[in-house]
């Protein structure tokens, strides 16, 4: 069974070292979480699966890593100075603000008062200058996604990689909202990290893509490990959408406070490359942009040689903080033993588990077994699966319940039949192996030890 709350996930992060408030020590920072040491393995773990999906695997995307700090005039152009905001209440009994969609009935969540002013526009973005000298040329945005850093470089890669139509350039990154109200863990928060590809096409081909990536993206989330049952799709309706998309469907998950968007999978036709192109009236733009006298690039393509347009764009967007967040909750289970015990365990896909193998010494003041398992240690971490432990608790079954309500798949002991080398010992230079989800034991010789983990995890 799956996490019935959102207490359940924060306890378990907090206790076992996954994710903690950021500057916890002076009271927190609201909206704002770091990772731990388990944490942040997960994480790279999604990130790098991500990675290896959409870029490694394909011969079409490339990768990107653009600047947070961005150029103001890209995010004129790009209308977000002008639309990126949601609708902002104050309560006038207690004074609390809220963002107006997040509000029940239209009543204050801290006093439960209606009497709330008119909503008004409040722009998400963080500003900062830059320099010495605080005036409109140091003027600077934190970027709220990392989609422009991606279209501001369209004439690089395009000048470098010499990329066809339809073909995609990939980033992952951070990015940053000064959300109204932060709520619901990580889920909504002021800095995030966003998983994001622009995929070019013809226009006319926008439609086939725009399908193509829904279908996509929802099948890489179930190999993921969430179930089929906890995601849907959701189709936004035309007073919902962005100021810059045709169309836009969410791919929600069912996390412990309901269902909520994971990715979005946007048709951003040629809005944002057209309002970043110069001298727009020389080309077809079909979106509505400003008229663009600053920049020094056209941001078209020629098929066939000669004629000149402005691809469209086909853009998933996921949180990679909500994707750790949904992983949390759905691997979290708690079992209920033959003898009536708990059992607290996180069921994660193996590719994504912070440890992959934990080796474990039955005794920890033992110096043969101690060496025998830091050995053992190295030469698994050798195969670069991700992170090992070595781990000397002197205690296996407070080890093994540990590392169950971590997701370490495999659990190792080594004990003094390992290093017996009597000639009576029928087990000397073997280890037990312990599957997480089973709770199976299986002995093994060393010999066989490294063939067994890479059919495990490759």
């Amino acid at each position: 069974m799956v996490a019935q709350n959102l207490e359940e996930i924060v306890s378990l992060c907090k206790r076992r070292g996954f994710i903690f408030p950021n500057a916890e020590i002076y009271g927190g920072l609201q909206g704002i979480y770091d990772y731990g040491p388990l944490g942040v393995e997960l994480k790279n773990n999604l990130k790098t699966a991500w990675w290896k999906s959409n870029v490694y695997e394909r011969d079409d995307i490339y990768g990107l890593d653009s600047a947070i700090l961005t150029h103001r005039k890209i995010f004129y152009y790009s209308g977000h100075e002008s639309t990126f905001a949601d609708l902002l209440v104050d309560c006038k009994q207690c004074k609390k603000r809220w963002r107006l969609d997040h509000l029940i009935d239209g009543k204050c969540e801290a006093c439960g008062s209606t009497n709330l002013t008119e909503p008004r526009a409040f722009n998400m973005m963080f500003k900062t200058t830059m320099g010495p000298v605080e005036d409109l040329d140091a003027f600077a945005y934190l970027r709220p996604e990392t989609a422009q850093g991606i279209f501001t470089n369209f004439k690089n890669i395009m000048d470098t990689m010499s990329p066809k139509l339809p073909f995609g350039i990939a980033q992952v990154g951070k990015a940053f909202r000064n959300e109204i109200t932060p709520r619901n863990f990580i889920f909504r928060v002021r800095e995030f990290e966003q998983l994001e590809i622009e995929f070019f096409v013809k226009p006319g081909e926008d439609e086939k893509w725009h399908q193509y990536w829904v279908e996509s993206r929802l099948v890489w989330w179930k190999n993921q490990g969430l179930n089929t049952e906890r995601l849907k799709l959701l189709t936004q309706s035309t007073s919902e959408l962005a100021h810059y998309a045709k169309a836009t469907v969410d791919i929600l998950y069912k996390f412990p406070h309901g269902f909520e968007e994971l990715e979005g999978i946007s048709n951003r036709t040629d809005y944002d490359l057209g309002s970043h192109t110069q001298g727009q009236n020389e080309l077809t733009i079909h979106a509505k942009v400003s008229v663009n006298k600053e920049s020094i690039a056209k941001l078209s393509v020629q098929d066939p040689p000669g004629s000149h347009f402005i691809p469209y764009v086909i853009e998933p967007s996921a949180g990679l903080d909500r994707g750790v967040l949904a992983i949390l909750t759905e691997a979290y289970e708690e079992e209920t033993l033959k003898d009536d015990k708990k059992r607290l365990v996180l069921k994660i896909r193996p590719h994504l588990a912070p440890v992959k193998v934990a080796i474990i010494p039955l005794k920890r003041n033992d110096s043969l077994l101690v060496e025998k398992a830091k050995t053992l240690k190295s030469s698994i971490q050798a195969l670069g699966l991700g992170r090992i432990a070595y781990e000397d608790t002197g205690n296996i079954g407070k080890s093994y319940r540990r590392h169950d309500e971590i997701g370490t798949p495999l659990c190792i002991t080594v004990d003094f039949d390992t290093i017996n080398k009597s000639e009576n010992s029928q087990n000397h230079d073997t280890i037990t192996v312990r599957d997480r989800d089973t709770m199976q034991q299986t002995r093994i010789h060393l010999s066989h030890l490294e063939e067994y983990i890479k059919n495990y995890f490759l």
